[in-house]
Protein backbone atom coordinates (compact mmCIF):
# COMPACT_ATOMS: atom_id res chain seq x y z
CA UNK A 1 0.00 0.00 0.00
CA UNK A 2 0.65 3.60 -0.82
CA UNK A 3 2.15 5.65 2.24
CA UNK A 4 -0.78 7.84 3.61
CA UNK A 5 -0.74 10.89 2.79
CA UNK A 6 -4.37 11.76 3.15
CA UNK A 7 -7.56 11.00 5.95
CA UNK A 8 -8.90 7.72 4.29
CA UNK A 9 -7.78 5.63 1.25
CA UNK A 10 -10.88 5.31 -0.02
CA UNK A 11 -14.29 6.72 0.06
CA UNK A 12 -17.53 5.10 -1.33
CA UNK A 13 -19.92 7.70 -2.15
CA UNK A 14 -23.56 6.81 -2.49
CA UNK A 15 -23.27 4.22 0.32
CA UNK A 16 -26.73 4.91 1.28
CA UNK A 17 -28.25 3.82 -2.17
CA UNK A 18 -29.25 -0.01 -2.60
CA UNK A 19 -26.04 -1.09 -5.00
CA UNK A 20 -23.78 1.16 -2.81
CA UNK A 21 -24.67 -0.34 0.41
CA UNK A 22 -23.97 -3.69 -1.37
CA UNK A 23 -20.28 -2.71 -2.46
CA UNK A 24 -20.19 -1.03 1.21
CA UNK A 25 -20.76 -5.29 2.54
CA UNK A 26 -18.57 -6.27 0.23
CA UNK A 27 -15.73 -3.95 1.31
CA UNK A 28 -16.38 -4.71 4.88
CA UNK A 29 -15.76 -8.17 3.92
CA UNK A 30 -12.88 -7.80 1.50
CA UNK A 31 -11.15 -4.85 2.72
CA UNK A 32 -7.34 -5.69 4.70
CA UNK A 33 -7.25 -4.36 7.91
CA UNK A 34 -5.83 -1.03 8.32
CA UNK A 35 -7.60 0.49 4.80
CA UNK A 36 -8.97 3.51 6.07
CA UNK A 37 -12.06 3.46 4.29
CA UNK A 38 -15.07 5.79 4.63
CA UNK A 39 -18.84 6.38 4.12
CA UNK A 40 -20.01 9.25 2.18
CA UNK A 41 -23.64 10.49 1.19
CA UNK A 42 -25.91 13.19 1.80
CA UNK A 43 -27.39 12.36 5.04
CA UNK A 44 -25.27 11.33 7.88
CA UNK A 45 -28.29 9.79 9.43
CA UNK A 46 -28.13 7.70 6.56
CA UNK A 47 -24.95 6.80 6.62
CA UNK A 48 -24.72 6.18 10.35
CA UNK A 49 -28.37 3.43 9.26
CA UNK A 50 -25.94 1.71 6.31
CA UNK A 51 -22.90 1.17 8.76
CA UNK A 52 -24.80 -0.33 11.83
CA UNK A 53 -25.88 -2.77 8.97
CA UNK A 54 -22.28 -3.70 7.87
CA UNK A 55 -20.15 -6.24 9.20
CA UNK A 56 -17.69 -5.12 12.36
CA UNK A 57 -14.80 -4.09 10.75
CA UNK A 58 -16.68 -1.63 8.98
CA UNK A 59 -17.86 0.11 12.36
CA UNK A 60 -14.93 2.35 13.18
CA UNK A 61 -15.60 3.53 9.00
CA UNK A 62 -15.55 7.30 8.78
CA UNK A 63 -18.70 9.15 7.84
CA UNK A 64 -18.54 11.88 5.63
CA UNK A 65 -21.48 14.35 4.22
CA UNK A 66 -21.17 15.08 0.57
CA UNK A 67 -23.39 16.44 -1.81
CA UNK A 68 -23.43 16.29 -5.42
CA UNK A 69 -25.09 19.67 -6.03
CA UNK A 70 -22.71 21.39 -3.83
CA UNK A 71 -19.46 21.46 -5.25
CA UNK A 72 -17.40 22.78 -2.34
CA UNK A 73 -18.63 19.34 -0.57
CA UNK A 74 -17.00 17.51 -3.19
CA UNK A 75 -13.89 19.25 -3.16
CA UNK A 76 -13.71 18.65 -0.07
CA UNK A 77 -14.20 15.04 -0.15
CA UNK A 78 -11.79 14.78 -2.72
CA UNK A 79 -9.01 16.10 -0.86
CA UNK A 80 -9.64 13.67 1.73
CA UNK A 81 -8.77 10.95 0.44
CA UNK A 82 -7.00 8.92 -2.46
CA UNK A 83 -9.69 6.80 -3.79
CA UNK A 84 -13.07 7.66 -4.29
CA UNK A 85 -15.96 5.13 -6.25
CA UNK A 86 -19.20 6.91 -6.78
CA UNK A 87 -22.20 5.30 -7.45
CA UNK A 88 -24.31 8.55 -7.33
CA UNK A 89 -26.56 8.56 -10.61
CA UNK A 90 -27.39 8.78 -13.05
CA UNK A 91 -24.45 9.90 -14.00
CA UNK A 92 -25.46 12.94 -16.34
CA UNK A 93 -26.95 14.82 -13.72
CA UNK A 94 -25.22 14.16 -10.51
CA UNK A 95 -21.61 12.99 -11.82
CA UNK A 96 -19.82 15.86 -13.38
CA UNK A 97 -19.12 17.55 -10.64
CA UNK A 98 -17.75 14.37 -8.88
CA UNK A 99 -15.34 13.71 -11.93
CA UNK A 100 -13.73 17.31 -11.76
CA UNK A 101 -13.23 17.12 -7.76
CA UNK A 102 -10.90 14.23 -8.31
CA UNK A 103 -8.94 15.51 -11.38
CA UNK A 104 -8.28 18.52 -9.52
CA UNK A 105 -7.53 16.53 -6.18
CA UNK A 106 -5.54 13.66 -7.89
CA UNK A 107 -7.51 11.18 -6.77
CA UNK A 108 -8.07 8.04 -8.39
CA UNK A 109 -11.85 7.77 -9.15
CA UNK A 110 -13.68 5.22 -9.80
CA UNK A 111 -17.91 4.77 -11.29
CA UNK A 112 -20.33 2.22 -12.44
CA UNK A 113 -22.03 4.23 -15.13
CA UNK A 114 -23.41 3.23 -18.73
CA UNK A 115 -23.91 6.04 -20.13
CA UNK A 116 -22.07 7.05 -22.91
CA UNK A 117 -23.05 10.77 -23.62
CA UNK A 118 -21.62 11.57 -20.15
CA UNK A 119 -18.07 9.83 -20.00
CA UNK A 120 -17.74 11.49 -23.22
CA UNK A 121 -18.49 14.69 -21.57
CA UNK A 122 -15.85 13.57 -18.94
CA UNK A 123 -13.71 13.17 -21.10
CA UNK A 124 -13.39 16.03 -23.11
CA UNK A 125 -13.81 18.33 -19.64
CA UNK A 126 -11.61 16.86 -17.60
CA UNK A 127 -8.71 14.15 -19.35
CA UNK A 128 -6.21 16.59 -19.75
CA UNK A 129 -6.79 17.90 -16.27
CA UNK A 130 -6.48 14.32 -14.88
CA UNK A 131 -3.51 13.20 -16.91
CA UNK A 132 -1.79 16.54 -15.14
CA UNK A 133 -2.45 15.45 -11.37
CA UNK A 134 -1.99 11.63 -12.33
CA UNK A 135 -5.63 10.98 -11.22
CA UNK A 136 -6.72 7.76 -12.96
CA UNK A 137 -10.82 8.08 -13.96
CA UNK A 138 -11.99 4.96 -14.12
CA UNK A 139 -15.68 4.78 -15.95
CA UNK A 140 -17.54 1.62 -16.29
CA UNK A 141 -16.28 -0.61 -13.23
CA UNK A 142 -19.41 -2.91 -12.75
CA UNK A 143 -21.30 -5.37 -15.38
CA UNK A 144 -21.13 -2.16 -17.87
CA UNK A 145 -18.40 -2.92 -18.91
CA UNK A 146 -15.74 -5.02 -17.28
CA UNK A 147 -16.68 -8.81 -18.48
CA UNK A 148 -16.49 -7.29 -21.98
CA UNK A 149 -13.21 -5.14 -21.51
CA UNK A 150 -11.43 -7.56 -19.40
CA UNK A 151 -12.39 -10.48 -22.15
CA UNK A 152 -11.13 -8.43 -25.46
CA UNK A 153 -7.56 -7.99 -23.35
CA UNK A 154 -7.37 -11.54 -22.31
CA UNK A 155 -7.74 -12.24 -26.49
CA UNK A 156 -5.57 -9.75 -27.40
CA UNK A 157 -2.77 -11.19 -24.64
CA UNK A 158 -3.00 -14.36 -26.43
CA UNK A 159 -2.74 -13.21 -29.71
CA UNK A 160 0.62 -11.69 -29.06
CA UNK A 161 1.86 -14.33 -27.07
CA UNK A 162 1.52 -16.94 -29.75
CA UNK A 163 2.55 -14.08 -32.32
CA UNK A 164 -0.97 -14.27 -34.25
CA UNK A 165 -1.01 -10.43 -35.06
CA UNK A 166 -4.12 -8.37 -33.88
CA UNK A 167 -7.57 -9.17 -33.82
CA UNK A 168 -9.95 -8.89 -36.78
CA UNK A 169 -13.61 -10.02 -35.61
CA UNK A 170 -14.82 -10.74 -31.64
CA UNK A 171 -18.03 -11.27 -31.11
CA UNK A 172 -19.00 -11.69 -27.20
CA UNK A 173 -22.68 -13.56 -26.36
CA UNK A 174 -23.39 -12.25 -23.57
CA UNK A 175 -25.66 -14.89 -21.28
CA UNK A 176 -27.14 -13.66 -17.44
CA UNK A 177 -29.63 -14.10 -15.09
CA UNK A 178 -31.09 -11.63 -13.04
CA UNK A 179 -32.71 -8.00 -13.61
CA UNK A 180 -32.67 -4.60 -13.87
CA UNK A 181 -31.83 -1.96 -11.17
CA UNK A 182 -33.64 1.30 -10.59
CA UNK A 183 -30.64 3.01 -11.16
CA UNK A 184 -29.92 1.40 -14.61
CA UNK A 185 -33.79 2.76 -15.58
CA UNK A 186 -33.31 5.89 -14.90
CA UNK A 187 -30.25 6.22 -16.80
CA UNK A 188 -31.66 4.86 -19.80
CA UNK A 189 -34.60 7.60 -19.40
CA UNK A 190 -31.72 10.46 -19.01
CA UNK A 191 -30.39 9.35 -22.18
CA UNK A 192 -33.17 8.82 -24.12
CA UNK A 193 -34.49 12.45 -23.02
CA UNK A 194 -31.15 14.03 -23.88
CA UNK A 195 -31.09 12.30 -27.15
CA UNK A 196 -34.66 13.61 -28.16
CA UNK A 197 -33.89 16.72 -27.70
CA UNK A 198 -30.16 17.45 -28.51
CA UNK A 199 -29.26 16.03 -31.91
CA UNK A 200 -25.40 15.96 -31.28
CA UNK A 201 -26.04 13.35 -28.77
CA UNK A 202 -28.07 11.50 -30.98
CA UNK A 203 -24.93 11.76 -32.71
CA UNK A 204 -23.04 10.51 -30.25
CA UNK A 205 -24.93 7.57 -29.38
CA UNK A 206 -24.66 6.21 -33.11
CA UNK A 207 -21.09 6.63 -33.58
CA UNK A 208 -19.21 3.31 -32.87
CA UNK A 209 -16.21 5.18 -31.87
CA UNK A 210 -17.78 8.11 -30.14
CA UNK A 211 -15.24 7.72 -26.92
CA UNK A 212 -11.67 7.34 -28.59
CA UNK A 213 -9.47 9.83 -27.84
CA UNK A 214 -8.78 10.47 -31.10
CA UNK A 215 -11.84 10.15 -33.32
CA UNK A 216 -9.85 11.54 -36.80
CA UNK A 217 -7.63 8.58 -36.27
CA UNK A 218 -9.85 6.24 -36.04
CA UNK A 219 -9.85 3.57 -38.61
CA UNK A 220 -12.92 3.33 -41.40
CA UNK A 221 -13.43 -0.31 -40.12
CA UNK A 222 -17.51 -1.20 -40.52
CA UNK A 223 -18.58 -2.13 -36.46
CA UNK A 224 -21.41 -4.26 -36.12
CA UNK A 225 -24.56 -3.13 -34.95
CA UNK A 226 -25.14 -2.75 -31.30
CA UNK A 227 -29.49 -3.27 -32.13
CA UNK A 228 -29.26 -6.18 -34.90
CA UNK A 229 -32.44 -8.85 -34.95
CA UNK A 230 -32.22 -12.37 -34.72
CA UNK A 231 -28.39 -14.00 -35.55
CA UNK A 232 -27.10 -17.22 -34.62
CA UNK A 233 -23.77 -17.60 -32.29
CA UNK A 234 -21.28 -20.24 -34.04
CA UNK A 235 -22.19 -22.90 -31.79
CA UNK A 236 -25.71 -22.78 -32.26
CA UNK A 237 -27.22 -20.64 -29.60
CA UNK A 238 -29.69 -17.95 -30.89
CA UNK A 239 -28.68 -14.40 -30.07
CA UNK A 240 -30.99 -11.07 -29.79
CA UNK A 241 -29.19 -7.32 -29.22
CA UNK A 242 -27.67 -6.98 -25.72
CA UNK A 243 -29.18 -4.19 -23.99
CA UNK A 244 -25.51 -3.77 -22.45
CA UNK A 245 -24.11 -3.51 -26.22
CA UNK A 246 -23.75 0.43 -26.95
CA UNK A 247 -21.69 1.05 -23.91
CA UNK A 248 -19.94 -2.39 -23.88
CA UNK A 249 -18.38 -1.66 -27.35
CA UNK A 250 -17.26 1.58 -26.85
CA UNK A 251 -15.33 1.27 -24.26
CA UNK A 252 -13.66 -1.68 -25.66
CA UNK A 253 -13.38 0.20 -28.58
CA UNK A 254 -11.26 3.34 -26.37
CA UNK A 255 -9.55 0.54 -24.77
CA UNK A 256 -7.66 -0.10 -27.98
CA UNK A 257 -7.40 3.47 -29.24
CA UNK A 258 -6.07 4.06 -25.77
CA UNK A 259 -3.31 1.36 -26.01
CA UNK A 260 -2.20 2.85 -30.07
CA UNK A 261 -4.55 0.61 -31.71
CA UNK A 262 -2.60 -2.38 -30.52
CA UNK A 263 -5.63 -4.90 -30.08
CA UNK A 264 -5.99 -4.39 -33.97
CA UNK A 265 -6.52 -1.24 -36.63
CA UNK A 266 -9.04 -3.78 -38.28
CA UNK A 267 -10.94 -4.95 -34.87
CA UNK A 268 -14.47 -5.21 -35.49
CA UNK A 269 -16.19 -5.94 -32.18
CA UNK A 270 -19.56 -6.36 -31.37
CA UNK A 271 -22.01 -7.73 -28.88
CA UNK A 272 -25.47 -10.07 -28.45
CA UNK A 273 -27.06 -11.49 -26.37
CA UNK A 274 -27.48 -15.81 -26.23
CA UNK A 275 -31.10 -16.79 -25.61
CA UNK A 276 -30.94 -20.55 -25.96
CA UNK A 277 -31.34 -23.24 -28.91
CA UNK A 278 -33.10 -24.90 -31.22
CA UNK A 279 -37.02 -23.59 -31.65
CA UNK A 280 -37.76 -22.40 -28.33
CA UNK A 281 -34.47 -20.35 -28.81
CA UNK A 282 -35.35 -19.01 -32.14
CA UNK A 283 -39.03 -17.80 -30.49
CA UNK A 284 -37.29 -16.16 -27.73
CA UNK A 285 -34.66 -14.33 -30.10
CA UNK A 286 -37.83 -13.14 -31.84
CA UNK A 287 -39.22 -11.72 -29.19
CA UNK A 288 -36.04 -10.46 -27.00
CA UNK A 289 -35.45 -7.96 -30.14
CA UNK A 290 -38.39 -7.02 -31.13
CA UNK A 291 -39.25 -6.45 -27.14
CA UNK A 292 -36.36 -4.14 -26.71
CA UNK A 293 -37.54 -2.46 -29.69
CA UNK A 294 -40.96 -1.77 -28.16
CA UNK A 295 -39.43 -1.13 -24.96
CA UNK A 296 -36.93 1.93 -25.94
CA UNK A 297 -39.68 3.16 -27.68
CA UNK A 298 -42.02 3.11 -24.88
CA UNK A 299 -39.53 4.69 -22.17
CA UNK A 300 -38.91 7.58 -24.75
CA UNK A 301 -42.46 8.68 -25.33
CA UNK A 302 -43.63 10.61 -21.85
CA UNK A 303 -47.49 8.35 -22.12
CA UNK A 304 -46.26 5.16 -22.11
CA UNK A 305 -43.27 5.86 -19.93
CA UNK A 306 -45.92 6.48 -16.98
CA UNK A 307 -47.63 3.38 -17.24
CA UNK A 308 -44.18 1.45 -16.88
CA UNK A 309 -43.03 3.52 -14.29
CA UNK A 310 -45.84 1.56 -12.45
CA UNK A 311 -44.29 -1.34 -12.70
CA UNK A 312 -40.25 -0.89 -13.27
CA UNK A 313 -38.28 -0.92 -10.55
CA UNK A 314 -37.38 2.69 -8.62
CA UNK A 315 -33.66 4.34 -7.88
CA UNK A 316 -32.56 2.76 -5.08
CA UNK A 317 -34.96 -0.39 -4.94
CA UNK A 318 -33.57 -4.24 -6.02
CA UNK A 319 -33.79 -7.57 -4.92
CA UNK A 320 -34.28 -9.94 -2.20
CA UNK A 321 -30.50 -11.32 -1.08
CA UNK A 322 -32.51 -14.85 -2.23
CA UNK A 323 -32.77 -13.35 -6.13
CA UNK A 324 -29.52 -11.84 -6.16
CA UNK A 325 -27.85 -14.95 -4.89
CA UNK A 326 -29.78 -17.03 -7.49
CA UNK A 327 -28.44 -15.28 -10.83
CA UNK A 328 -25.60 -15.31 -12.69
CA UNK A 329 -23.47 -13.97 -15.69
CA UNK A 330 -21.75 -15.45 -18.70
CA UNK A 331 -19.66 -13.46 -21.34
CA UNK A 332 -18.00 -15.78 -23.99
CA UNK A 333 -16.06 -13.72 -26.71
CA UNK A 334 -14.67 -15.61 -29.68
CA UNK A 335 -11.59 -13.83 -31.65
CA UNK A 336 -10.30 -14.35 -35.26
CA UNK A 337 -6.73 -12.97 -36.02
CA UNK A 338 -4.80 -11.60 -38.55
CA UNK A 339 -2.71 -14.70 -39.01
CA UNK A 340 -6.14 -16.70 -38.74
CA UNK A 341 -5.81 -18.30 -35.33
CA UNK A 342 -9.06 -18.53 -33.40
CA UNK A 343 -8.82 -17.74 -29.48
CA UNK A 344 -12.22 -17.71 -27.30
CA UNK A 345 -12.49 -16.03 -23.70
CA UNK A 346 -15.31 -16.34 -20.58
CA UNK A 347 -16.00 -13.80 -18.63
CA UNK A 348 -18.20 -15.09 -15.65
CA UNK A 349 -19.59 -15.54 -12.15
CA UNK A 350 -22.14 -16.11 -9.32
CA UNK A 351 -25.20 -13.28 -8.75
CA UNK A 352 -27.45 -11.10 -10.14
CA UNK A 353 -24.78 -9.54 -12.60
CA UNK A 354 -26.64 -5.74 -11.77
CA UNK A 355 -26.48 -6.23 -7.86
CA UNK A 356 -24.33 -8.94 -6.68
CA UNK A 357 -21.98 -9.38 -9.45
CA UNK A 358 -21.26 -5.75 -10.07
CA UNK A 359 -20.40 -5.48 -6.19
CA UNK A 360 -17.76 -7.68 -6.27
CA UNK A 361 -16.51 -5.97 -9.84
CA UNK A 362 -16.43 -2.52 -8.07
CA UNK A 363 -15.35 -3.97 -5.08
CA UNK A 364 -12.36 -5.38 -6.66
CA UNK A 365 -12.04 -2.21 -8.99
CA UNK A 366 -12.21 0.36 -6.08
CA UNK A 367 -9.34 -1.70 -3.60
CA UNK A 368 -7.28 -2.23 -7.26
CA UNK A 369 -7.25 1.63 -7.17
CA UNK A 370 -6.60 1.95 -3.71
CA UNK A 371 -4.15 -0.82 -3.56
CA UNK A 372 -2.00 -1.68 -6.09
CA UNK A 373 -0.75 1.28 -7.39
CA UNK A 374 2.83 0.39 -7.91
CA UNK A 375 1.71 -2.78 -10.40
CA UNK A 376 -1.17 -0.80 -11.98
CA UNK A 377 -0.04 0.15 -15.78
CA UNK A 378 1.61 3.76 -15.88
CA UNK A 379 -1.50 5.73 -16.96
CA UNK A 380 -3.99 8.85 -16.31
CA UNK A 381 -6.46 10.40 -17.12
CA UNK A 382 -9.48 9.32 -18.57
CA UNK A 383 -9.24 5.50 -18.91
CA UNK A 384 -11.39 2.27 -18.61
CA UNK A 385 -11.35 -0.65 -16.57
CA UNK A 386 -8.51 -2.68 -18.92
CA UNK A 387 -6.20 0.24 -19.46
CA UNK A 388 -6.18 1.43 -15.85
CA UNK A 389 -6.51 -1.94 -13.81
CA UNK A 390 -5.77 -4.67 -16.66
CA UNK A 391 -4.32 -7.91 -15.50
CA UNK A 392 -4.25 -6.68 -11.66
CA UNK A 393 -8.15 -6.94 -11.56
CA UNK A 394 -7.97 -9.86 -13.77
CA UNK A 395 -5.69 -11.51 -10.57
CA UNK A 396 -8.77 -10.06 -8.19
CA UNK A 397 -11.47 -11.52 -10.14
CA UNK A 398 -10.28 -14.46 -10.18
CA UNK A 399 -9.50 -14.87 -6.60
CA UNK A 400 -12.63 -13.38 -5.45
CA UNK A 401 -14.53 -16.12 -7.47
CA UNK A 402 -15.00 -14.58 -11.47
CA UNK A 403 -13.79 -17.09 -13.70
CA UNK A 404 -11.79 -15.30 -16.73
CA UNK A 405 -10.09 -17.04 -18.86
CA UNK A 406 -8.86 -17.47 -22.66
CA UNK A 407 -8.13 -20.93 -24.81
CA UNK A 408 -6.88 -21.64 -28.32
CA UNK A 409 -10.01 -22.51 -30.52
CA UNK A 410 -7.00 -23.20 -33.56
Amino acid sequence: MEAPARDHDLVLFGATGFVGELIAGYLADHAPPGLRVGLAGRSREKLEAVRSRLPAAAQDWALIEADSEHPDSLAALAARTRVLFTTVGPYAKYGLPVVEACARAGTHYGDLTGEVSFVREAIDRFDALARTTGARIVHACGYDSIPSDLAVLLLHQAAVADGAGGLTEVQLVARAKGGFSGGTIESMRGQLDGMRSDPVLRSLAGDPYSLSPDRTAEPSTRQPSDLGWVGRSEDGLWTAPFIMASVNTRIVRRSNALQGWTYGRSLRYGEVMGVGRGLVGVVRAGATALGLRVFGAALALPPTRKLLDRVLPSPGAGPSEAARRSGWFRSQATASSESGRRYRAVAAGPGDPGYAATAVMAGEAALSLALDGDRLPPAAGSLTPATALGDVLVERLRAAGHTYEVISLT
